[in-house]
């Protein structure tokens, strides 16, 4: 799952990223009273995509957050730092 990291081990902090993306897409969709089932089938994919992306086991794509960002009616913003 995590061959982009030597030894498979997620850094501290893309661990503490991927959370963060986490909770921000599920309070976007709890706040659009979306399920997960609904924002799958907006966003063309399956529901497990949704709930291992909203619990941080899922490393998805920018192109995937961005059409999750869509289905939600928001806009994708990253700020490097």
């Amino acid at each position: 799952m995590n061959k982009r990291y030597p030894g498979d081990e997620i850094p501290p902090s893309a661990e503490k990223l991927r959370a963060s993306v986490a909770a921000e897409v599920k309070a976007a969709r709890r706040q659009s009273h979306l399920t997960q089932e609904k924002l799958a089938e907006i966003c063309g994919t399956k529901k497990s995509n949704i709930s291992r992306m909203e619990s941080g086991r899922y490393n998805p794509s920018l192109d995937f957050l961005v059409k999750v960002a869509q289905s939600l009616e928001r806009e994708l913003t990253i700020h490097i730092s």
